[in-house]
C-alpha cells in the first residue's frame, strides 16, 4: 500500500524524465507500425475531415488536427475485466483530504456497502498515477504522483495521429482516452491486468518515454474503439455499482461525445462498455448548439450520471442512469472550458468565468473574477474532496470555496516560458499538479506552500494539453472507495 506519510520537505527538487525521442517519428509522432492484438472495436462510417481546438490564448479557435481515422485490426483477448478487481482500500491524504460531503448541492455518494470495508474492487487509491496527453506525439504519459518518474508511454491511435486530450481515470487506476481526431483508447495501470495478446513470452509494455512500443505490441493497451467522427474530446468513467455479495464494483463504463466538424445536428453521445470497448448506447443530440466542438468536457457526479459542458456557453446536459437526457442553458457567454464535480454535489463550469450549478435547486452562482478587464481562457478545474476548487487562471492556480465562492489561495504556477496554465488536477495525497498548455514539462505544487508551491517539475513531455480528471481523484470524491 501507497501513500504513508510523503515528506513535503523531500520532493523539493526538479525531476527530468527523459525526452520523447525514442519510438517516434522524424517529426516526433509516435510511430504506430507493428501490428498485434489491441482489442479493437469499429464504429460506422463518418466524416474525416479535420478538426480544431481552442489552443490560442486568443479567442479564436486556431489549431487543426488531423488524422483519418483508419483503425488496425487486432486480435485481443477481451476475457479479463477490469470492472470486478480486489484488494482496494481507501485512505486519507498527507495533506489532510478526506473526500468528505460538504454543504449544499445533491446528495454526493452512493457510500459502500455493509461489511465491505471501504474496498469495492478499487485500485485507485493503491497506487497514484497522472496521465498527460503528448498531443502532437500521439501519446500519453503515465506519471507516478509521489516521484513523478514517467513509468510508461503509449500511442493513443494505430495511426499514431490521434492527436489526444483528454484523459479519464477510473477507480481501477486504469485510463481512457479520448483522440481529438477520433476514437478512445483505455489503458491499463497495473500490469497484472495487462494481457497476452501479441504472440511473445511474456508482458510487453511500455517502461517509460524512451519505450514507446509499436500499435499492437504494447499489452497493457487494453482496447481502442474507432470513432468515425473527427472531432471527439469528452471522456468519463463512471463508478459503477457495488456488488453488496462480492463487493466489487461492476458496470463500469465510459461516457464520450463526438460530432462531425461544422456539421449541424452531428454532435452524439455514447457510452462504452469499458471491459470491451463496445458502444452500448447512443444519444443523437441534433438541437444541440455546435459551438465549434460540440461537447467539450465531461464528469461524472455521485449517482454515477453523466454532465457533459460546451466551449463558451451553450448547453449543461445530464445523461441519468436510464439514459435519458436534461439539459440548462449556461448563463453569460464567457463559460465553459473544463467541467468537474465536486464532492458537494455542485457542477462547475470553469472557463473565462468560474459558475458553480446546483442540480438540487436548478441554479447557477458565479464565483468573484478574476480580472474582469483580462482574457481568462484558461479553464480545467478539480475539487480537492474538502472544499475547495482549483483551476488555471492565467500563469496561476485558484482556489476557490466552494461555498462562499471566494478566491482563499493563489499558487503562481506559470514559470519562464510557459503558456497559460491549462490543465488542473489533485492527486491522492493532496498536492495539486499544473499543466501549461503546449508546454514538454508538469508541475506538482503544495496548496499549503503558496508563496513557492511548486516542489517537483516533470520534464520530457510533449505539447501537454489534458485538463479533465488525469488523476481518477474527482471520480473517487463524488464516491469515496
Amino acid at each position: 500500500m501507497r501513500f504513508g506519510g510523503l515528506s513535503l520537505c523531500t520532493v523539493a527538487a526538479v525531476l527530468a524524465v527523459g525526452g520523447c525521442d525514442s519510438g517516434g517519428g522524424a517529426d516526433g509522432t509516435a510511430s504506430a507500425s507493428g501490428s498485434g492484438g489491441i482489442e479493437t472495436v469499429g464504429q460506422t462510417a463518418g466524416s474525416t475531415s479535420a478538426a480544431t481546438e481552442s489552443d490560442s490564448s486568443t479567442p479564436t479557435e486556431s489549431d487543426s488536427n488531423s488524422g483519418t481515422g483508419t483503425p488496425t485490426t487486432g486480435a485481443g483477448s477481451t476475457t479479463q475485466s477490469s470492472d470486478s478487481q480486489s484488494e482496494g482500500s481507501t485512505g486519507s491524504d498527507s495533506l489532510g483530504t478526506t473526500g468528505s460531503s460538504g454543504e449544499g448541492g445533491e446528495e454526493s455518494s452512493t457510500g459502500e456497502a455493509p461489511g465491505c470495508d471501504g474496498g469495492g474492487g478499487s485500485k485507485v487509491v493503491e497506487f497514484s498515477y497522472i496521465w498527460i496527453a503528448n498531443s502532437s506525439q500521439g501519446t500519453i504519459s503515465k506519471l507516478d504522483t509521489q516521484t513523478g518518474a514517467e513509468l510508461g508511454r503509449y500511442i493513443t491511435r494505430p495511426d499514431g495521429a490521434g492527436n489526444p486530450s483528454r484523459t479519464s481515470v477510473n477507480r481501477f487506476g486504469d485510463v481512457a482516452v479520448a483522440n481529438r481526431a477520433g476514437g478512445i483508447t483505455k489503458v491499463y495501470a497495473d500490469s497484472e491486468d495487462c494481457l497476452e495478446s501479441n504472440g511473445l513470452p511474456g508482458i510487453q509494455t511500455s517502461t517509460g518515454p524512451d519505450d514507446i512500443l509499436p500499435w499492437g505490441e504494447d499489452e497493457c493497451v487494453a482496447w481502442y474503439t474507432e470513432i468515425a467522427h473527427n472531432n471527439n474530446r469528452p471522456i468519463a468513467w463512471t463508478n459503477g455499482t457495488l456488488n453488496e455479495e462480492t463487493c466489487q464494483y461492476e458496470g463500469v463504463d465510459v461516457y464520450t461525445a463526438y460530432l462531425d466538424s461544422g456539421v449541424e445536428g452531428s454532435i452524439e453521445i455514447a457510452r462504452l462498455n469499458g471491459t470491451t470497448g463496445i458502444v452500448t448506447d447512443t444519444i443523437p443530440m441534433p438541437e444541440t448548439p455546435l459551438k465549434s466542438h460540440g461537447f467539450y468536457g465531461a464528469a461524472i457526479d455521485g449517482q454515477d450520471r453523466a454532465w457533459f459542458s460546451q466551449l463558451q456557453g451553450g448547453q449543461l446536459v445530464r445523461v441519468n442512469n436510464d439514459m435519458t437526457v436534461d439539459t440548462w442553458d449556461v448563463e453569460g457567454t464567457h463559460n465553459g472550458y473544463g467541467i468537474t464535480v465536486t464532492q458537494d454535489g455542485y457542477v462547475w463550469i470553469c472557463g473565462r468565468d468560474t459558475h458553480r450549478f446546483d442540480p438540487a435547486t436548478e441554479t447557477w452562482a458565479q464565483s468573484q473574477a478574476v480580472d474582469p478587464a483580462a482574457y481568462v481562457h484558461t479553464g480545467g478545474c478539480m475539487g480537492d474532496g474538502n472544499g475547495l476548487l482549483y483551476r488555471g487562471a492565467h500563469a496561476n492556480v485558484l482556489g476557490i470555496d466552494t461555498e462562499t465562492l471566494d478566491t482563499v489561495v493563489t499558487l503562481p504556477a506559470g514559470q519562464p516560458g510557459d503558456d497559460h496554465i491549462w490543465g488542473v488536477a489533485v492527486d491522492f495525497d493532496g498536492f495539486v499538479w499544473a499543466i501549461p498548455r503546449n508546454a514538454e514539462h508538469a508541475y506538482k505544487m503544495d496548496p499549503t506552500m503558496p508563496a513557492n508551491p511548486i516542489v517537483l517539475t516533470v520534464e520530457g513531455l510533449q505539447d501537454c494539453y489534458t485538463y479533465s480528471d488525469m488523476t481518477g481523484f474527482s471520480l473517487n470524491a463524488v464516491v469515496p472507495g
